[in-house]
């Protein structure tokens, strides 16, 4: 029988096992580390040497934010978004009162500095000319992108935290579930779901090489041929919005201008000739989830929104 919630259940496990590691207790499969041990984390800008379990942790991308939070850790300071004036809700109810630093791939060093973080994470495509003044504050661990790289960057973070095998556990059940998902469709990969985002000034169709591609890819659903590539997305304009058609169509907008920009584009005419717009199934979904999540628990979140999408038809 199809669980729906497997994974968010492993998650609370591992947010019970954080707790009870905070009490001073541990758990037989993963114990934290001793304070005075020393280990040597290999990640995208070399190698770093961490002692013992990270405390005050900062995170500089919405997926390190995803990451470390499914692992039971509560992060002392972030980023937001350039396009949000708040964090996502679904990270910021359990990330509680955290300390922003500045914007994704802009944040302030002497904020950071004044936390006094013992390890901060972020990536090479977010951080690249930050990475030398921020390991002179804190050990600094970096994956190499973001994206379609979100599992291995997970196992990346964890690993700084000291918390890999728990990681695992979670991609595992989250790998289970995807494929049951697109078991109860049937033949999953006659299904083609097409991806469309609003970006301020541009509209994008996503393809396997984005965070949302390879969601689809682990439930084995189809994709237009047009979203058939390796690269993260490809440009259109409004006026190519049929490109955008498919069996299925997910949309979404990234801030309030391009929600703006979306709005005009679903109220013409030429939305309506879409073969998934006639057939409802064309839904809009949260950005801050599909888009801008980037971790296991914004991952979880999609598999939610793709089950209720295919059991309504």
């Amino acid at each position: 029988m199809f669980r729906p919630r497997r994974l968010l259940a492993v998650i609370t496990a591992v947010l019970a096992l954080g707790t009870a590691a905070a009490c001073g207790t541990s758990t037989p499969e993963q114990s934290p580390a001793p304070q005075g041990t020393e280990r040597i984390v290999t990640h995208a800008k070399g190698q770093t040497k961490i002692t013992g379990t990270p405390q005050r942790v900062v995170v500089l991308d919405t997926g390190e934010l995803d990451a470390v939070l499914a692992l039971g850790v509560k992060p002392i300071g972030t980023v937001l978004p350039d396009a949000n004036k708040t964090l996502q809700p679904y990270l910021a109810e359990k990330a509680g009162d955290i300390e922003i630093v500045g914007t994704i791939g802009s944040p302030n060093l002497e904020k950071i500095t004044a936390l006094q973080p013992d390890l901060i994470l972020s990536s090479k495509v977010r951080d690249d000319q930050n990475y030398e003044a921020l390991s002179r504050i804190a050990p600094t661990v970096f994956a190499e992108t973001v994206g379609k790289t979100w599992k291995q960057n997970f196992l990346l973070d964890a690993e700084a935290l000291g918390k890999k095998d728990e990681a695992q556990r979670i991609l595992d059940a989250y790998q289970q579930r995807a494929a049951d998902i697109g078991k109860q469709v049937g033949d999953p990969a006659a299904r083609k779901v097409s991806m469309l985002r609003f970006i301020p000034g541009d509209i994008r169709l996503y393809g396997k090489g984005s965070f949302i591609g390879t969601i689809l890819a682990d439930a084995g659903f189809g994709r237009p041929d047009n979203q058939q590539i390796e690269q993260t997305h490809t440009k259109i304009s409004r006026e190519q919005i049929s490109q955008a058609d498919g069996d299925q169509l997910f949309y979404a907008a990234y801030g309030e201008s391009a929600k703006q920009q979306m709005t005009g584009v679903v109220d013409s005419v030429q939305w309506t000739t879409l073969n998934a717009v006639k057939n409802g199934k064309a839904i809009e979904v949260q950005d801050d989830t599909w888009y801008l999540g980037l971790g296991p628990i914004a991952a979880n979140l999609v598999l939610d929104d793709l089950q209720k999408a295919f059991a309504q038809q």
